[in-house]
């Protein structure tokens, strides 16, 4: 799965999307007669439609793919319960979506309006009103991502099981969101400061918990494992979310990039122009390296812009060069690869203990953005 994807794994791979596409888009057909609803409010109804919206518009449904591949490592036959667990993380990714969307101030995700500012377009002139319907919008998903784990088909204790690693999931990613929020107020974030960020805020809902969860549906007990696990997950998450933050800064590294292709897919449309970062005022991993980078003038010019939603595109191409010129970008590439490699390597050492073919999945996943760039 390094330069090439075999054509096989290719082919589950976007099954597995295909399959889940179809039980989401089932799943909003049928929400309605699964809880009560006010009659004869509006509101309610339009938030389910955003909601469906949001969750049906793109997305690599990478989480998905996660976690039936974690089922694979056990058994390759009907998994129970693993299909509720996928709709359970899709719908957490939902909830996560439409705060982190309000946190800062997106208009766009998933090539369309954010549920914040589709509420602002609704309500002019009415900024409380809308601020607080996509804040409800977001704990609604939030609490329909339990409440489709304690309806699964599954045995009792599969459910018990997955909703105990899901909400510890959700409260850690909350955790991260906090922390996240915290890097602002460092100058130049300490480098492991931003990898426990990375790993609280998405490794562990994105990569850790779609795998935890797989493992659990196809009837491993993943405790002895979880060290392994999340070794993994936080690797992979640093190396994309280091891959995420030079794609913000400095453009796309060529045609087919981005973690689409790893689910086989094309690419998405971007959610956010490229210097996004510096303009919202993020101290990422790109941002801080030009920081660390830069001196005099040149230091100064990049504090200027941070946080300058409307800093001008002259102003931006200036601390790319700054940024070039210090290699900032041949090191987040190096860095990038590195966590990437290591990750496949842990990976790799899980052949004792699961299908081999399944375990190859893992092992290769990590190098295939990595391999797509110049």
């Amino acid at each position: 799965m390094h330069a090439t994807v075999n054509a096989a794994t290719l082919e589950r791979v976007l099954g597995h999307r295909t399959r889940f596409d179809a039980r989401f888009g089932q799943y909003f057909d049928s929400l309605a007669g699964r809880f009560d609803l006010p009659v004869p409010s509006r509101y309610v109804p339009r938030c389910l439609d955003l909601l469906r919206d949001l969750s049906m518009r793109g997305g690599k449904r990478l989480r998905v793919v996660l976690l039936y591949e974690a089922a694979r490592l056990v058994t390759t036959g009907e998994v129970p319960g693993v299909a509720e667990a996928a709709l359970s993380i899709e719908l957490l990714q939902t909830h996560g979506l439409v705060h982190d969307d309000i946190i800062v101030d997106a208009p766009l995700r998933r090539g369309g309006p954010s549920t914040y500012y589709a509420y602002r377009r609704e309500f002019p002139g009415r900024g409380a009103t809308a601020l607080g319907l996509a804040v409800l919008a977001g704990d609604l998903a939030g609490f329909l991502s339990t409440q489709v784990l304690l309806e699964a088909e599954a045995p009792v204790a599969l459910r018990q099981a997955l909703l105990g690693v899901h909400t510890r999931t959700a409260a850690e990613t909350v955790a991260g969101q906090i922390a996240d929020l915290e890097r602002g107020a460092h100058a130049l974030p300490d480098e492991e400061f931003l990898h426990t960020v990375t790993d609280f805020k998405s490794a562990r809902y994105s990569i850790l918990a779609p795998l935890t969860m797989g493992l659990l549906a196809a009837g491993e007990d993943p405790a002895p494992h979880r060290a392994r696990l999340h070794r993994y997950a936080r690797l992979v998450g640093i190396s994309e979310q280091m891959r995420d933050d030079c794609l913000d800064l400095f453009g796309p590294f060529g045609e087919g990039a981005g973690s689409d292709a790893v689910a086989g897919a094309a690419p998405a449309v971007a959610d956010k122009s490229t210097g996004a970062d510096i303009r919202s005022g993020r101290r990422t991993y790109a941002v801080r390296a030009v920081l660390a980078g830069a001196a005099g003038a040149d230091a100064a010019l990049v504090e200027a812009a941070l946080g300058d939603p409307r800093g001008p595109d002259a102003t931006l191409e200036r601390i790319r060069e700054i940024a070039r010129a210090a290699g900032v970008d041949g090191r987040l590439k190096a860095e990038i690869r590195r966590h990437a490699e290591e990750a496949a390597a842990e990976a790799a050492s899980w052949e004792p203990y699961w299908r081999a073919e399944a375990v190859e999945f893992f092992r290769g996943l990590p190098m295939w953005n990595v391999d797509r760039m110049p």
